[in-house]
């Protein structure tokens, strides 16, 4: 669809507020919508999470449709529906879709309800359908492989462990740990410091750690000492580590360690070091507080898969299994 030469000529909708902020174009409703959500002080991540969502929205918009923007007019649910179809063409994973969704789906609704648009689109655009009793997560033996790849002795390889690590044990995002400074960990008492701006639920949090992740910062934060900055993981040249280059280092680490049938990603960090603490013997609640949810629904899904680990383990281990094993022996 290329975009019109003519004038657009706007009549009277029903429902819609007569004023000029009907009038406006998505993206120019889109700046006063988060302008709001900025004095309502929303947390840095989550106001350049929403930017990076529309904008790649706008570029499907470009590509799919040949316009730049979509007027009041052509502001309907066809448009976003099209939006979930390429998605789906595209093989984007139904999470990383809900991700869009949801962003996008808020900032329509917000539109509705303050009278810009006519139709309650977020009502059709919804979340696609997951299945909601699994999240991808790595075995004990699959992090030790992903562990002995590494060469450790070479400055990015230790950086490379000890963020690993420090992912497992903390359970933290991605975008946390890179925001890590140098006076959030403390050695002493074995906690980080996941400071309010840094994190998604605008909560400060502090977390413990191991001492198995200890002994690796200790020795990570004697080694950087000398790059004389406030950032916990940085580059050769002392400036803070990118997140997009982490992961982008996760999967060939994947592929060396011959690890083809998951995906191995921060966020796959952040399950497995959840999932592990369940099956270890951590409480539910604990886990909660570690993570930073503000309610138990995530949490209850490491509990159900560590459930199904335990029925298998027994179907494996049953004490029956040897009583008629004896039999067929005898």
């Amino acid at each position: 669809m290329q975009p019109s030469s003519k004038k657009r000529k706007f009549g009277v909708r029903r429902g819609v507020n007569q004023n000029p902020a009907a009038y406006l174009s998505l993206s120019e409703l889109f700046d006063r919508y988060m302008a709001l959500k900025k004095t309502q002080g929303w947390a840095r991540l989550t106001i350049q999470g929403y930017y990076t969502h529309y904008n790649w929205f706008i570029d499907y918009l470009e590509e799919a449709e040949g316009l730049p923007d979509l007027m009041n007019e052509d502001i309907t649910s066809d448009v976003f529906l099209g939006y979930v179809e390429d998605m789906a063409d595209r093989g984007l994973a139904k999470t990383t879709m809900n991700v869009r969704i949801r962003t996008t789906r808020a900032f329509l609704r917000w539109c509705y309800e303050e009278g810009h648009i006519a139709e309650p689109i977020h009502e059709k655009f919804k979340p696609v359908k997951v299945p909601n009793d699994h999240v991808d997560a790595l075995t004990p033996d699959e992090v030790k492989r992903l562990l002995n790849v590494i060469d450790d002795t070479r400055f990015v390889g230790f950086r490379e462990i000890t963020i690993i690590l420090t992912a497992l044990d903390t359970m933290a995002r991605i975008s946390e740990i890179v925001a890590m400074k140098r006076d959030n960990v403390d050695l002493r008492e074995g906690t980080v410091r996941l400071e309010a701006d840094d994190t998604k639920s605008k909560r400060t949090r502090v977390v413990p750690l191991s001492p198995h992740s200890l002994r690796y910062l200790h020795e990570y934060m004697i080694e950087t000492e000398d790059f004389m900055t406030d950032h916990l993981f940085v580059t050769y040249d002392g400036l803070p580590l990118d997140a997009g280059t982490f992961r982008k280092r996760l999967t060939e680490i994947k592929e060396e360690a011959g690890i083809t049938s998951k995906r191995v990603s921060p966020h796959v960090l952040r399950h497995t070091g959840a999932l592990l603490y369940i099956l270890d013997g951590g409480d539910p609640f604990s886990l909660q507080q570690i993570l930073g949810h503000t309610d138990a629904s995530m949490v209850k899904k490491y509990v159900n898969m560590a459930d199904s680990d335990l029925i298998m383990q027994h179907r494996k281990h049953s004490p029956l299994n040897s009583v008629f094993d004896r039999k067929k022996r005898r």
